[in-house]
């Protein structure tokens, strides 16, 4: 009897061909966005491996570390459907006004014991007002006083004038993610627009401060949508690009969706490399959850991670991370020592909640 052999699909277009137009400096246009996210699963070691290819052009093995410290937590009056903190969300977390100023110095040594070159501070609310645009006037300069490290501010909408204080103050780079395609952005909040947050970032860009912009995967969106996304975010040059994976929380309109893909969450991070070749692109909130026991995985395309929690979410301990960057041959960039079990009552309560 013959015997007969199942045909391995041949990749469709040559993922290791598209690396090259890339690194050519070709963009990446809507119909190759599409065909990444819709690959076939066979077809997945090549294409991670075409984009590990850009990704090790500018950056090598080389992972960069980033730390957030959630300084005003909840009392949030935007309606964000994904986000514990808004005012349509029942979730139970923390709630407390701003940190005080050596509670941040606090967390600023934590990033660096823990290999951070990157120091997040996020208040939520719409826009920062006098007071809290005051306090980090005061907290920036004491940070980069004590520490080397670059500091990313996270506080909502700016207009040009804030943004231009938060620049003089010593402020290096904004985050304020799109989310989400303009198309599918009203199906994620009403209460301010795609458009506000476009503003924002051009007036952060007119100040001289790097963009660190990205969005949230898994919020009900379409491929296409994805693909908007990634190509905008490099429309816009953003130096760091946050790939966030939804986290399900319950109390939160998008907290019933199910758990993603996790082939496909890698497909994700694939798109964005080869849309943003030189960017800092980074696994943010979800990549426990959502690319589960592939992980590893994603740091052939992205060369960034958080160590340690998320705004509301846990992550995974930092002694995790680093033995997944060593057991994969990478080499962690960072400012001073590296002490994962270095912890205080103060750092317990703030970071770990």
């Amino acid at each position: 009897m013959e015997r007969t052999y199942a045909s391995t699909p041949s990749p469709r277009p040559s993922w290791q061909s598209l690396a090259d137009r890339v690194l050519d400096g070709q963009p990446l246009t809507e119909t190759q966005g599409r065909a990444i996210l819709r690959s076939d699963d066979v077809e997945l070691l090549d294409l991670m491996a075409a984009a590990y290819r850009v990704r090790y052009r500018h950056f090598g093995n080389q992972v960069q570390m980033n730390f957030l410290v959630n300084a005003k937590s909840g009392l949030c009056g935007e309606d964000c459907g994904y986000c514990s903190q808004s005012k349509v969300a029942t979730a139970e977390i923390a709630r407390y006004n701003l940190l005080r100023v050596d509670e941040v110095l606090e967390g600023a040594q934590m990033a660096v014991d823990r290999g951070a070159r990157t120091y997040c501070i996020v208040t939520a609310g719409r826009s920062p007002t006098r007071r809290e645009l005051d306090w980090l006037l005061e907290v920036v300069p004491r940070v980069k006083k004590a520490t080397q490290l670059k500091i990313c501010v996270s506080s909502g909408l700016l207009n040009a004038e804030q943004a231009e204080k938060l620049k003089s103050c010593g402020v290096d780079r904004i985050n304020h993610n799109l989310n989400t395609s303009e198309r599918y952005y009203p199906k994620i909040c009403t209460t301010h627009t795609y458009q506000d947050r476009m503003a924002t970032l051009h007036a952060a860009r007119n100040a001289g401060l790097e963009l660190c912009c990205g969005g949230i995967v898994g919020m009900g969106e379409e491929d296409e949508d994805v693909v908007e996304l990634a190509l905008r975010v490099g429309q816009l040059q953003a130096e760091a690009v946050p790939v966030n994976f939804l986290l399900p929380i319950e109390g939160t309109p998008v907290g019933h969706l199910r758990r993603l893909n996790p082939r496909y969450c890698l497909k994700v991070l694939a798109l964005f490399r080869l849309a943003n070749p030189r960017c800092e692109l980074r696994i943010a909130a979800g990549r426990e959850v959502q690319l589960r026991s592939l992980q590893p995985l994603g740091l052939y395309a992205a060369n960034s991670i958080f160590v340690g929690d998320y705004l509301t979410e846990k992550g995974q301990p930092p002694q995790q991370d680093y033995q997944m960057i060593e057991d994969l041959g990478f080499e962690m960039v960072f400012e001073g020592k590296i002490n994962g079990d270095q912890q205080s009552a103060v750092g317990d309560r703030l970071f770990t909640s």
